[in-house]
This record gives C-alpha cells, structure tokens and sequence, in this order.
C-alpha cells in the first residue's frame, strides 16, 4: 500500500525599506501553508536495510578510491624511491652480506632494511580497490534509505534538529512572492536567482529546520593531521540533502549554505541520503524530484 503524503506550499512576503540615501536590501519573511495530498511512489514504504545501505555506501566509496603507488622498477630507465643510487656488490668469498653498497663506499643501498632503501611491500598501482554490487541490491539500499527519512525518530537520531512539529517527509510544491500587494508564482525550483540563497534560508526557517542550518555553520572545524595540508582544511557537519528534478535557481541558492548537498532525482543513491554509512538524513524533496522518482 503506497503511502500518502501532504505537500507544503510556500509564501515571501518581500519587504524593502526606502531612506534618503537609498533602498536596504531586501528582506524575506516566509509562510508555509498545507497543499494537496498525492501518493508516494512505492520506495518511501520499502523496509529499511541498514545492512544494505552501508554496504552501498561503502562500495560507492570504494569505486571512487584512486589508485596510489610507485611505478614498478625497470631498471635505471625509472627508478622507484629507494633505488636511486648508484651502487655495486663486491661479490662473494668476501665475508661481507650479500647487500648492494653505495660505488666507492660500504655503506648498503637499496634494501628495505638499509637506510634511505625502498620498501619492503609498498603500495601498487595495480591493486583494484573496487567492490562490486548488483544493481538490484543497490537499487533496494536506495530505496531503503529513502524510507528511513521517512522516520522523525530515525533523523532526530543521527543529530539532527528541527521544530517538534515538522512531518515527515518533507515535500514542498507551491511558491508565490508577494511584493506590494501584488502575488507572482513560480514553480519553487526556478525561483528568481537574485538572493536566492537568503530565501533558501527562509524557506528552511519556515519549514522548521533551519535550526540544522545553525547546527553544521557553527559546527565547522579544523581537521586533524595531515588532512588539512590537502586540500581538505575544514571538516563541515552534513546538513540538509535537497533533491531537486533539475539543478535550477533553488539548487543554485541551496549549494551555498554549509552543509547542505543537492541531488538530482534521477542521480540519487545510497550515499546521498546516508552518508559514511549512516541512515536517515534529514532530506527536503521537492514535488517535481518525487514525480521523477
């Protein structure tokens, strides 16, 4: 029995004050209001596989491992690390260890137990870290982890904080700005691109999450080790998911914000909705993303 669900649809007033000087920016104050109620595709009642979904994520992220390791030695021509000496052996019969040592010197070379040799068993470039999934079985971690963001109890449990009103799941459809007294609709995921990332902000006010926005801006942090010299400074707390049909003024907007990640429908997978492994996000949808479920 497919389960069934009530849209929300959105309303900002924008406000712009006028001095000597000139005009302020404007300001937005959003409303939300229930819509219609319509059937959710079969995925939203699947039972929830923890199993499943870390499996996926797991794979996922191991199909993106690259490849690390020194080139295979061949001879002078390319060198690996620790090879890159000139050297020659004395030969036998000498009382000596059978070790390379450095021309014109006794001092060993090349050996993983000299110093400044290579290593003993060091990482290959061949090695394939893929791990295979049939799709099928990725198909079901997808729909399972759609189901659990279904759960308030579930999302409230991996740390996130909305208002104690908020129902799941959370579907927007409608959206009007009113300016002046005057009311113009757009279809909310081509909302105009000016400011649309202040209005992404108000839209979460109005639906009561945006608490989870404060949650991942003040939660960013300097990363340990040796992480923060590549590339990877800062470590930002996993917001929000959007999922969007098409990538438009609001996902344009919604990318801005730390924390929050945007999906297309039709790209959505395990990782998305779960990630390093962890079920239920708190995952905002928009009615044309569910259709093209």
């Amino acid at each position: 029995m497919n389960m069934q669900a009530t849209t929300i649809n959105l309303v900002n007033s924008v406000e712009q004050e006028e001095f000597e000087a000139g005009l302020l920016s404007e300001s937005f104050s959003v409303s939300s209001k229930k819509g219609k109620k319509f059937k959710l595709p079969t995925a939203f009642d699947s039972e929830v596989r923890e199993d499943l979904i870390r499996q996926a994520v797991l794979s996922s992220r191991a199909n993106r491992r690259q490849a690390y390791g020194h080139r295979r030695h061949i001879g002078r021509r390319r060198p690996q690390p620790g090879m890159k000496h000139s050297v020659e052996w004395h030969g036998k019969g000498t009382g000596v260890s059978r070790i390379m040592r450095k021309s014109g010197s006794s001092t060993g070379a090349e050996n993983p137990h000299t110093r400044g040799g290579r290593r003993a068993h060091g990482p290959l470039a061949e090695r394939d870290w893929s791990q295979k999934m049939n799709s099928r079985t990725r198909s079901q971690a997808r729909d399972s982890a759609i189901a659990a963001t279904t759960d308030a109890a579930r999302v409230a449990s991996r740390g996130h904080r909305f208002a104690d009103d908020v129902k799941f799941p959370i579907i927007i459809d409608g959206y009007t700005e009113e300016r002046s007294g005057k009311k113009e609709k757009f279809d909310v995921e081509v909302i105009p691109a000016l400011a649309s990332t202040r209005k992404f902000i108000a839209m979460m006010e109005a639906l009561g999450i945006a608490d989870d926005l404060d949650r991942a801006k003040n939660g960013r942090s300097i990363r340990a080790g040796k992480g923060k010299m590549r590339g990877r400074r800062r470590r930002t707390p996993r917001s929000i998911l959007l999922v969007v049909s098409e990538r438009d003024g609001l996902a344009k907007g919604a990318r801005n914000v730390p924390g929050v990640d945007v999906a297309v429908a039709k790209h959505l997978c395990a990782e998305d909705l779960a990630p390093g492994g962890d079920c239920a996000r708190l995952t905002v949808w928009t009615k044309a993303a569910i259709e093209a479920l």
